[in-house]
Order: structure tokens, then sequence, then C-alpha cells
């Protein structure tokens, strides 16, 4: 609690290392370990130097992308000789604790007491893009056992997400129905291949596992995978600025055009970390275009009912600021925002972020609690 307000931070991660992972690791993947990539975990996820001995991450493909390609600074031909990608600079005030993003539960609830933050909903990172699905349904496999154990150390602060593959939708429903009544599990996160549409029917049995659970399907992007990326002229202020944001947009579309709240009355949708000072304008362009362009389901309602009428939420990010916030929930409602810092990345103000948001004096008591604790708590089904 900080200020008098319980806090619901609904966007931070967890990424598992190859070394934490592995007594959790699944029988295939550990009879076929000497098989499996790494690389070595050089640079922290806020950018702050690692020591040796690094610990590693599982690589089981390709890492596609925008932040594959030498980056191109804009203004320029090509990219410079030798052109490599930097990190990006730290936005926040002091690195977060060592192993509060994979192993050390202790750590990252100390993390959150000192910035104030009652519950986190971690977002897992998991390797994936292995030439066989198995392979990457077995590390989905492992990463729950991980999560399982580490929110078990500290119940109700911690929570998480199961995450699901379009290569596999049998094992993802397995594994959706294995977590499903577990107290970390908030919400289902897809994985989609290349080209592979959120709306695809052959997807509806995780919709309908997700249904029946009370489980809210959650988007979030990264840079591998980005849609849009191979249109981003080789430059990573553009790849990051345009595609969180496209990434959500494009779910929202397909998901919400293809009627399936709907069909599935028991999902709630999120979108986390993508910005949403966009949102009001989405909602109004996706109208226009349902009677202008077509393509949807049958029998849609308004789009501005599926935004706005309970079932769809959005993290803020921080830098847009104190009047996005308050423009948005004008025009849409003060039930859709979320707070989110993206602890421990390099974006997060740790360990200031709630205080910055906090500060936000215009909003009033009633808005700030709802963006800070109610609508969160409402999205996840914590109360």
């Amino acid at each position: 609690m900080r200020n008098g307000y319980r806090i619901f931070d609904a966007d931070t991660h967890f990424h598992a290392s190859a070394e934490t992972l592995e007594p959790f690791l699944d029988p295939m993947l550990r009879d076929m370990k000497d098989e499996l990539q790494t690389r070595e975990f050089r640079t922290g996820w806020a950018g702050e130097e690692m020591p040796e001995p690094y610990t590693h991450l599982y690589r089981l493909g390709s890492e596609g992308g925008w932040g594959a390609a030498p980056p191109r600074i804009l203004g320029e031909a090509g990219p410079r000789p030798n052109a490599q990608r930097h990190f990006q600079n730290f936005q926040g005030f002091t690195f977060p604790t060592p192993g509060g993003s994979d192993w050390d539960a202790d750590a990252r609830v100390r993390d959150m007491d000192e910035e104030g933050v009652d519950v986190h909903l971690m977002v897992p990172g998991a390797a994936s893009g292995h030439p066989d699905p198995a392979v990457d349904m077995a590390m989905l496999r492992s990463v729950h056992r991980q999560i399982d154990d580490m929110c078990s150390r500290h119940p109700g602060r911690l929570n998480s997400l199961i995450l699901a593959t379009a290569r596999d939708v049998e094992g993802s429903v397995l594994e959706i129905k294995r977590y499903a009544d577990s107290p970390w599990a908030k919400g289902v996160w897809v994985s989609l291949p290349l080209d592979y549409p959120v709306d695809h029917p052959d997807l509806h049995p995780i919709w309908a596992a997700a249904d029946d659970a009370g489980l809210t399907i959650t988007h979030h992007s990264f840079a591998t995978g980005y849609p849009g990326y191979r249109d981003l002229w080789d430059n990573p202020f553009i790849g990051r600025t345009a595609s969180h944001p496209w990434g959500a947009m494009r779910m929202i579309s397909a998901f919400i055009g293809a009627g399936l709240l709907d069909r599935y009355p028991n999902l709630n949708l999120a979108i986390l970390e993508s910005g949403f000072g966009w949102l009001p304008f989405w909602m109004k362009r996706m109208e226009d275009q349902v009677h202008y362009m077509g393509y949807v389901a049958d029998g849609l309602r308004t789009i501005e009912e599926y935004m706005t009428g309970g079932r769809f939420f959005a993290a803020i990010v921080i830098h847009e600021g104190e009047q996005m916030t308050r423009m948005v929930s004008e025009l849409m409602g003060d039930h859709v925002l979320m707070f989110g810092s993206d602890y421990p990345h390099a974006e997060s103000r740790f360990p200031r972020s709630a205080d910055i948001v906090l500060g936000w004096d215009s909003l009033g008591e009633e808005r700030m609690r709802k963006l800070m604790w109610e609508n969160a708590a409402r999205c996840f089904r914590l109360e």
C-alpha cells in the first residue's frame, strides 16, 4: 500500500534462466538438454551489467523481429559498418534487486515493498520457435512449474499467466485446465507463429478453456515477432514506437471483430505495455470500419460496447502521463485503465513508478483508486 492506496501492478515480467529452470525442466527437455541452444545473459533486464559467471537463456529457434537486422539510424542510407543494437536506456533510478525477475521471490517482494506495491501480475517469458512444436510445449510446461513454485512462496502477492501456443492447441488446453484453479493463474497469453491470426477458428478450444475457468485473455507485444516488423526500415526507434501499439491494435480488432467476446461471455480481454492514449481513436475508427468495410463477424454490437462495457482493460505506460490518463478515462470511462510499471525492465521507473502515478493529482481520489487497484482486480478477478 502507498499513500492509502492498494496497488496492483498489471505489467511486470518473469524470465526463467536455464539455470533456475533446471529443477523444473520437463523430462522431454531434460533428455535433449545437450541439443538445446543457450546464450549468455550478460545484460540484465534493466540494462545492468551482469557479473560472471553468467547465467544463460534458452534459445529454441530463430530470434526474428525488428531487433534481428543491423540497426539503421534515421537519416542515413543504411546501417553503419558493424552496427549493433545497444540496450535501451534505463528509465528508473535504481536497478531492481538481482534474482527478482526469475527465481528469488523474496527479493521480488522486497522490491514490491520498496515501491509500495501489493500485487504483481508477472508476464512470463519462455523460449519458443523450435522446429518441433512439442519442444515449445515442453518449455511452457517447465516455465509453468517454476511459476507455480515461485508464486506459492508469496500467495496473493505474486500472480501470473498461463502460457499457450497456437502450435499445440491440445497441449495448451491441458495446461490451462491443469493450472486454472491455481491461485496465481489470472489469465492466458497465447503465442502465435508469424502470420497466424488470433481469430483463427482452430484456437477456439483455448478460448473455451479460458472461458470455462474465468481467465482473462491477455496481449503483450515483444521484439520477436512484432507485427509489422518487416516494414520498419531497420530502425529500432520506429520499431519500438510503432510495433507495440500496432500489436495491440491488431489484437483488439481481430478478437472483437471476430465476435469472440460474444461467443465466450466469461472472457475479459486485456492489453499490456502497448500504450493507451490511442484507445479512443481506435475504438471510433473500428466502429466506422465495421460499417464501411465489413469483413467482420455477423451480429456484432457496437465497438464502444465491447471496449467500455466492463470486459476490456488496458495497462498504462507511465510515459504517456497524467493528461493522457485523464483524457482516456473521460472518453471511455474510469473503469478501463490499470497501473503498470514494466518491472524489472528498463522502461520501469523503479523504485518510483507508483509514486509518479500517485502524484497525478488531477485524477482525483476515486479515479486513482480504480487505476491503482480496482480495475486490475476486476480484470483479473482478484476479488
